[in-house]
């Protein structure tokens, strides 16, 4: 494992590869946490979480299930694959000044009972489930979390 001084050497010189979760009920609402952490503290965003070197994309998505969600097991092939896309932050999990943050992201999606608890409080404080539409038009949910549904 990586010292926060190495890590923060790694998001200075490359980006980082993670997978987001697109998790949707039966109602057509989708999954939204409210983060914690730098980047996008304080938005609204769908789980997900870094890749880990020499991790595979198999083990990695079951894991930021268990982690983000607190499903264990859950399976990648159960999910749907999205898309790649690309984030970008001006800031970092530091905090040090001029040091952006450039993501590579998988998104997944899948469905779940939304009367069935999910979500860990580690990187959300709390969670919602919102209408594609209402996402899209509140002012709190990320610009990448949004970017999934335009």
């Amino acid at each position: 494992m990586l010292s926060p001084t190495e890590f923060l050497d790694v998001v200075r010189l490359a980006p980082l590869v993670a997978i987001d979760l697109i998790v949707g009920d039966a109602d057509g609402r989708v999954l939204v946490g409210q983060r914690r952490n730098r980047p996008a503290r304080g938005t609204w965003f769908v789980p997900g979480g870094r890749i880990r070197k020499d991790e595979r994309l198999d083990a990695a998505f079951t894991r930021i299930v268990d982690t983000e969600l607190g499903i264990i097991g859950m399976q990648r092939i159960t999910a749907r694959f999205g898309g790649v896309y690309e984030h970008l932050y001006p800031d970092n999990f530091a905090a040090e000044n001029g040091i952006g943050t450039h993501y590579i992201v998988l998104a997944y999606a899948f469905t779940l009972d939304s009367a069935v608890p999910v979500g860990r409080f580690d990187q959300h404080s709390q969670y919602a489930w919102l209408a594609p539409e209402d996402l899209v038009a509140r002012d709190d949910v990320h610009p990448n979390t949004k970017a999934y549904f335009c």
